[in-house]
């Protein structure tokens, strides 16, 4: 695959504009030329001036000029006219392309330094003219007969829109090991941009800075693939981790994420519906849609935009008041880096997310254990006086939300914003109602979530418990999670209290819902998924310290396959956990203690649950 193919063309552009003098002062660039020629990058007419010349300033005087033409006016071909140049018999002719090829591929060349800014200035050019000889003479007429006909254009380059991959951490000036050696490939410097991996038999490469934005990242045959798509692509989608089943020399990408050779962003992925009962209960479960016919001020104008700055009277607290340009302030702008917000309003707690906040009345942002609301809703939910105003009363480490406003961290949309959340139709009131993410894995990803009927929560159909089958979606049927039918029927279960011992003995096809419930809330609870896969997979050392390794994914697929028959067996593989987590990080007091919050949480929820006061 070219690697040219991984950088965009505003970085060939730039990778150029800084080499054109270089490239002018080549020595006899009639070849250089005529392969121009040959892929019509430059105009015949200029061509064949600059072959008729004859003095060597004249032609790098010449050569130059067409160069800045072909940046100005055929910028969209530079993928093409470096395609064109680093042909290996025009390198052979020219040694200055060699190197400039060579920084281009090894990463001397930052593309992300800032260019000064292009000083123009208009000269008259009276009492500067001398004589010049019938060559100078005949390009100067042309050229100033060029610069009356045409018009000055300039490109501006965004930089927020720009795929730029930042320097490794790592040395940038490693090279490449011998044939048949072993090594680090994601340290050398040819590999700054891109790595080489696989899933199983199928072979793509690993664009880095793709990666890093959540975006598709793994080409495969000129194709492009987010890693899920990359996973199910190499027809491993069952392993339902592509940070494991992707790999680079056989080292799983979760390894080199975990020690920052790569960056892995958010991938998002949408949401579709379970529509039928998981569990067989005896009340039927309704849910009340609510009323949300907002009215927006249509306006006469369109606007595509959906971050735009407020521009009007603001609907939220429908006092009249005016969005004001403030100033920011500190505390603030230190947590615009932040997505989620802790937030209160008297008693009532939640969490306010970034991407979901549209204005006071527009955009489910605040999730409460039980619900999403708008801030509006939350204020209402919270028994606030009338007067109340979401501004103001909802407050943010103490301070009232209008900081985050104010300091634009939060952007109220206009009122002529069209955005699913300011015009949502019934699907998108309908998805507002559930978590973006799945409750118990924390990734959004490329496959579809599957929502609750009766709470916010939003699973993978393969982390819930028990999984959940694409028979079972689709007819109209309402579908309750494992947490709101446990919750359900907790009134039923073990009134009177037990001994920890009898509860162990139990047969577990007779408490699977309790043994599911438990286990789905540990796996919520290991929220940077520590414990979630094999420690053999990233940890090199692990075995020799570690003789049996047990992990949350491995009791959750024997629970679904149901290979325990007690309940004993179940809470001894859950406890095995920690004892290994313990016995590993002696010297390491961070995951210890993480290891140990997370055994008293389990060993909290299972007296709650069997009721055992021992």
């Amino acid at each position: 695959m070219d690697p040219l193919d991984f950088l965009e063309n505003d970085e060939l552009l730039r990778f150029f504009h800084r080499h054109k003098t270089e490239m002018s002062c080549m020595e006899k660039p009639h070849t250089f030329l005529n392969q121009l020629r040959d892929h019509d990058l430059i105009p015949e007419d200029r061509y064949k001036k600059m072959s008729r010349m004859k003095s060597k300033d004249n032609m790098k005087r010449a050569l130059y000029e067409i160069l800045d033409w072909l940046e100005k006016r055929r910028s969209e071909h530079i993928k093409e006219f470096w395609r064109s140049v680093f042909k290996e018999t025009i390198m052979t002719h020219y040694p200055s392309l060699r190197i400039l090829r060579n920084s281009l591929m090894d990463g001397s060349f930052h593309f992300d330094t800032q260019l000064p800014e292009r000083v123009e200035k208009k000269e008259t050019g009276e009492g500067k003219r001398k004589e010049l000889s019938e060559d100078e003479e005949e390009e100067e007429k042309e050229a100033n007969s060029v610069k009356k006909k045409k018009k000055q254009r300039s490109r501006s380059v965004c930089d927020d829109d720009e795929e730029q991959a930042g320097p490794s951490p790592l040395s940038t000036s490693a090279s490449p090991l011998k044939k048949g050696e072993k090594g680090d490939i994601w340290t050398w410097a040819i590999y700054r941009l891109q790595l080489p991996v696989n899933c199983g038999q199928k072979k793509g490469t690993l664009n880095r800075s793709r990666l890093a934005k959540g975006e598709k990242c793994i080409m495969v045959d000129k194709r492009w693939f987010t890693p899920t798509e990359f996973e199910r692509f190499a027809g491993k989608e069952s392993s339902k981790n592509w940070k494991l089943s992707i790999r680079c020399r056989d080292t799983p990408l979760a390894k080199l994420i975990q020690e920052g050779h790569l960056k892995s962003g958010r991938f998002k992925g949408g949401c579709k519906k379970a529509k039928k009962l998981l569990f067989p209960t005896d009340h039927s479960i309704t849910v009340s849609d609510e009323d949300e016919n907002e009215e927006c001020d249509q306006g006469k104008e369109d606007q595509t935009s959906s971050n735009s700055k407020e521009s009007s009277t603001d609907d939220t607290d429908e006092e009249g008041e005016t969005e004001e340009q403030t100033e920011q302030q500190p505390e603030a702008s230190r947590d615009s880096s932040k997505k989620v917000f802790k937030v209160t309003c008297g008693a009532l707690a939640g969490t306010l997310h970034q991407k979901r906040f549209a204005s006071g009345i527009r955009g489910k942002c605040i999730r409460t254990e039980t619900s999403w609301l708008s801030p509006m809703e939350f204020i209402k939910e919270a028994s606030c006086p009338p007067d109340a105003t979401w501004r103001k009363d909802i407050k943010w480490e103490g301070k009232p939300l209008s900081v985050l406003t104010e300091a634009e961290i939060l952007r109220i949309h206009s009122l002529l914003c069209t955005c699913g959340l300011c015009r949502p139709d019934s699907t998108d009131l309908d998805y507002q109602k559930n978590d973006d993410e799945c409750f118990i894995c924390k990734g959004e990803g490329e496959e579809e979530l599957v929502v609750c009927d009766k709470c916010p929560r939003s699973f993978h159909q393969k982390c819930h418990l028990p999984h959940i089958e694409d028979a079972m979606l689709g007819d109209g049927s309402l579908w309750v999670c494992t947490f709101c039918v446990f919750q359900s029927n907790a009134a039923c279960f073990y009134r009177d209290e037990l001994k920890r011992s009898a509860a162990m003995s139990r047969q577990i096809s007779q408490h699977m819902l309790e043994c599911q419930y438990l286990l789905l809330s540990l796996c919520n609870a290991d929220a940077e998924q520590t414990f979630a896969t094999d420690p053999n997979l990233y940890l090199s050392d692990y075995s020799k310290v570690i003789k049996t390794p047990m992990w949350l994914g491995k009791v959750a697929d024997k629970l679904q396959r149901q290979l325990y028959k007690t309940v004993g067996e179940f809470v001894s593989d859950v406890q095995l956990i920690f004892t290994n987590c313990a016995s590993y990080n002696r010297d390491n007091a961070e995951f210890f203690a993480v290891g140990n919050r997370l055994k008293t949480l389990f060993d909290g929820e299972f007296n709650y649950v069997f009721n055992i006061r021992d």
